[in-house]
């Protein structure tokens, strides 16, 4: 018989209830009609159960169907009653049929009612199994079990997070239950949770009438999986616990944990001895602190070696107390010792940024016995520090002292930028004077800048003076070192001219395009010389283009419905900035073994992007639990933008492989709360042609900062892009063409850099696959319109029962509220505005808490069907090896066809979640906008007649042409700049 068990492991800062401020919780589950219960563990708030709670399934098929309910429970009064802690809903979808693919997940406690007062989380681990199991089975951790699971994690993709690697157990401070020992102090503030399970907003809406009627503007999506959810931490960061005691770092490295390690910078030596029979010495230095050992590159015949290298060793894995710095001979049988110097850790100074860096001093050699040799000092420096420290990057690291010298830098954490892209007009009008060898019969024209090449249509005359008149765009990058390449062909090239990007005229914002001129065509073998003399001749063949960079508009490189940077190319045109965006990259957990097959786990590191800056952190190796600490800043000049973090699996360590994607989290700035310190953990999904996965979790801590709030209040009645793209819009049929031009240029200029940021990351962060046809997106934007006219649907049928009578005194309060308003009709205009400014007044404390994150049940992710995945996943055009050709163009053809449908049915789905976000104070600013204004309008409409009223609107619709302007009006950007739910699909 098939049997549910529910390991019960652990809880986390729950709510106290006995009036002590503690608790004697307990853990109560319920499936199909069955109820377990666990122990009670009395007088704590982070309690430890591990305890299996087991429960006969009648029907392992319906499994998919049913939910599982865990409550937390009060014992009060020796179990005669209980008080509610919190419960958790977990979908029989996710229970897998066996506990090798069964992972220990957290889940926050979710409130019963509207007036519950829970906090905290519970781990639990559910699976499903065929045969008895041992119920109330403990599951404590011991040293052979903790061995076997180390052993496991690098055979199959089953990793054990209350376990660590290499043999000492992870311990986390926001997630291990014995580290929340500040759950005991008293606590005033009221801690509210950030996120439900399944099915508790069904559960509020059954708190009554009034709480429905209310919410009709704040739609909230379909509930996913919990363990695909966000979860709020609270991890001991400067930023969230004051700056009291603390050290200088924590005003401006204040969102990661410090990680402190020890600093041993090496300089130079000056008159080493001599060790060679033949009166040389090659030197190089190595520095140990127990089993870890980092060496400098060898000077060959070199008594005085400059060598500047900087040593950085963790201190949680210091297994010494004494640093040993020693210089040797370098020789090809064995390496002579030269002289060393020793240091106690315990001595070490302490130096903390914005200090000056610690100057290096000399330091008399000794021998093996301790004795001062008669020559030799070498220059060192050695200090405790953080990651903080500007030694740091560029350092020598004993978390990666496996990795050899050359590959060394591809574990360095760096920052890159993009380059600046502009758009090249090129406009072909016509051509004089051609030379033909046979009768024209398709002259066109083709140009080509780097790597990119189009064509014009044939020229309709057929004669030497052929007429085009077509405009070709393109996108160039800075700096202006490409040459342009126009080529007349009929059947073989005509003629050719090279121009150097450089000469071509740049257009700021002015309205009028540069001149027309003629270029001189030369041979094809002529203009292929680089130094050929220009020879003057006095009847030659001729073109005319009008050429000019566009620097007013901004270069897309990402997709628009998340893009991170909405300024144009021109610096004279740019916004001030208007705030400050603050990331800390803390950790994951639970990785995926992405290397079990060679033996190894996960080499991880952290992509950031937002505008035109790229962060890259260091690569932790093996390690499934790594924790980064590091911290960027980021300069906003537009809120109405997104972020975007990946993680990734370094495979160029070793290799030559590509690296592999983990998963990625974007974040809407307008969503976030100024100066709140969100941090949460993410979870990593990617979805694949095998389906959708769960590779871990991402740690960040996030601070949005204003700098200027009246900039950034008036943001929101402005254009989102720069006026040329109003003013002078560019062609639908050039848009995604651009786009895929700035994404290559992008990928390129970056996989060039030291480390590159290989063409796969570059890829996946700025999803240049986004517009092709999947069904699953389909379906998606199908169910995000179905849920904007959910609203439209539930008024209807609000209505419906009004006039049903359902609700007597409901029924009875419209009556009143209509008669009067047809006594008083200049009353309707204010009443709306009054109703709007209520429900957004009332939606403020339903506010989301929490970032926007990757949902996959509106993603349409977790029951796509392996067929519509593979469609998704084939490559354009098909690969496909198909009878028939045709079969194959109308394919083809239909998912070109198909992905346009996509890109306009999205467009709808945006308009309609825009609506929605107006009250729903997803955008806290924009709503506070909008309420005001609604609190203004209701006023002002209710001082002024209503004929006054109407007779101005009437005028300014109807108004003269000549008092309209090419940009869109203030509430059409204010709309625009709305928050849509585009940046959480997949």
């Amino acid at each position: 018989m098939t049997k549910l068990v529910v390991e019960v492991l652990d809880a986390n800062d729950l709510m106290p209830k006995d009036g002590h401020g503690s608790a004697n919780p307990f853990v109560e589950v319920e499936f199909e009609g069955q109820r377990e219960r666990t122990s009670t563990k009395p007088k704590n708030l982070n309690p430890s159960w591990n305890e299996k709670l087991v429960f006969n399934i009648k029907n392992h098929t319906n499994l998919f169907n049913q939910t599982i309910e865990v409550f937390v429970y009060n014992d009060n009064k020796h179990g005669h009653h209980k008080n509610f802690l919190g419960r958790v809903r977990v979908s029989g979808m996710s229970v897998p049929f066996s506990e090798e693919e069964a992972f220990v997940e957290r889940y926050p406690l979710d409130k019963r009612g509207i007036f519950s007062h829970v906090k905290g989380d519970i781990a639990l681990k559910i699976h499903a199994v065929h045969g008895d199991v041992d119920e109330f089975e403990s599951i404590e951790p011991t040293e052979e079990n903790h061995y076997n699971h180390r052993h496991e994690a690098t055979k199959s993709t089953n990793t054990d997070p209350l376990h660590g690697i290499n043999g000492n157990n992870f311990s986390d401070e926001y997630y291990n239950k014995e580290s929340h020992d500040k759950s005991k102090k008293k606590k005033k503030e009221r801690e509210m949770r950030t996120f439900y399970s399944v099915g508790a907003q069904s559960d509020i809406a059954k708190e009554g009438p009034v709480h429905s009627a209310t919410t009709v503007m704040q739609m909230q999506a379909p509930a996913q999986k919990p363990e695909y959810g966000v979860v709020e931490t609270k991890p001991p960061l400067a930023a969230r616990m004051g700056y009291w005691g603390r050290d200088k770092t924590a005003s401006t490295y204040d969102l990661v944990e410090p990680m402190n390690y020890l600093y041993v910078r090496v300089v130079k030596a000056m008159d080493l001895p001599v060790m060679d029979v033949t009166g040389s010495l090659d030197p190089y230095v190595e520095v140990k602190i127990g089993n870890y050992k980092g060496v400098t590159k060898h000077f060959e015949k070199n008594q005085s070696p400059v060598w500047n290298k900087v040593f950085a060793f963790s201190k949680e894995r210091l297994q010494s107390s004494l640093v040993e710095v020693t210089v040797k001979d370098n020789d090809i049988s064995k390496d002579d010792f030269v002289g060393k110097v020793v240091f106690d850790v315990s001595e070490v100074p302490t130096r903390v940024p914005p200090d000056s860096p610690l100057a290096p001093q000399y330091y008399k050699l000794v021998d093996k016995k301790g004795g001062l040799l008669k020559k030799g000092d070498i220059m060192l420096a050695v200090w405790m520090g953080t990651q903080a420290d500007e030694a740091f990057p560029d350092a020598w690291h004993s978390d990666a002292h496996s990795v050899s010298q050359q590959n060394m830098n591809n574990t360095r954490s760096k920052v890159y930028f993009s380059p600046k892209l502009y758009y090249l007009r090129v406009h072909v009008i016509s051509a004089q004077d051609l030379v033909f060898t046979d009768q024209p019969t398709n002259t066109n024209v083709k140009v080509e800048l780097g790597d990119f090449g189009r064509g014009t249509r044939p020229s309709t005359t057929k004669d030497n003076n052929p007429e085009w008149n077509e405009e070709l765009m393109y996108v160039a990058s800075e700096p202006f070192d490409e040459y342009i390449k126009v080529s007349v062909i009929d059947k073989d090239v005509i003629g050719r001219i090279i121009i150097p990007l450089r000469d071509v005229p740049l257009r700021v914002e002015t309205a009028k395009l540069p001149d027309a001129k003629w270029y001189t065509l030369q041979k094809p073998s002529v203009a292929q010389e680089q130094d050929v003399e220009k020879k003057n001749i006095k009847f030659a063949s001729r073109i005319l283009l009008r050429l000019c960079i566009d620097a007013g508009y901004h270069v897309l490189d990402e997709s628009t419905q998340f893009c991170s940077d909405l300024q144009p190319s021109a610096n004279q045109l740019r916004k001030d900035k208007i705030g400050i965006l603050e990331v800390g990259i803390l950790s994951a957990r639970n990785l995926l073994p992405m290397k079990a097959k060679d033996g190894k786990l996960t080499d991880a590191y952290c992509v950031a992007k937002y505008g035109n800056k790229w962060v890259r952190t260091r690569t932790l190796l093996d390690n499934l639990h790594p924790r980064w600490n590091e911290q960027y800043t980021w300069e906003v000049y537009d809120s109405c933008t997104v972020i975007t973090i990946g993680v990734f699996d370094n495979c160029h360590i070793n290799g030559n492989g590509k690296d592999q994607k983990i998963g990625k989290v974007r974040i809407r700035l307008s969503t976030l709360e100024t100066d709140r310190v969100y941090t949460h953990s993410y979870p990593l999904l990617v979805l694949s042609s095998s389906g959708l996965k769960k590779h871990g979790e991402l740690h960040l801590a996030i601070r949005f900062t204003c700098t200027a709030w009246a900039n950034m209040m008036t943001q929101y009645g402005k254009p989102l892009l720069p006026k040329m793209h109003y003013n002078h819009p560019i062609a639908t049929k050039h848009i995604d063409l651009l786009r895929h031009f700035a994404m290559l240029i992008v990928g390129a200029k970056l996989s060039r850099a030291e480390p590159p940021l290989t063409t796969e990351v570059v890829d996946y962060m700025l999803d240049v696959d986004q517009h092709m046809f999947s069904l699953r997106r389909s379906k998606a934007n199908f169910h995000r319109i179905m849920s904007v006219f959910e609203g439209i649907a539930y008024v209807y049928n609000w209505f419906i029962s009004i006039c049903h009578w359902k609700n007597p005194l409901t029924t009875i309060l419209v009556h009143i509220l209509f008669l009067i308003l047809v006594c008083y009709p200049e009353l309707i205009f204010p009443t709306f505005f009054l109703y709007l400014f209520t429900i957004g007044l009332w939606n403020y404390r339903l506010r989301p808490r929490v970032p926007t994150h990757m949902d996959a049940r509106l993603s349409q992710a977790e029951n796509t069907v392996a067929d519509e995945l593979a469609e998704e996943f084939e490559s354009f055009p098909t690969s496909l090896s198909l009878s028939m050709d045709i079969v194959k163009m109308r394919y083809d053809r239909l998912r070109s066809v198909a992905s346009r449908v996509q890109t306009v049915t999205a467009d709808v789905a945006i308009q309609g979640e825009r609506v929605l976000a107006i009250l729903s104070w997803r955008d806290p600013r924009a709503t506070a906008i909008f309420i005001i204004f609604s609190l203004i309008s209701a006023v002002f409409l209710y001082i002024t007649p209503f004929q006054i009223v109407a007779l101005l609107i009437g005028l300014y619709v109807l108004r003269h042409p000549r008092f309209r302007y090419k940009l869109p009006p203030i509430p059409v950007n204010f709309f625009k700049r709305l928050p849509s739910r585009a940046d959480t699909l997949l």
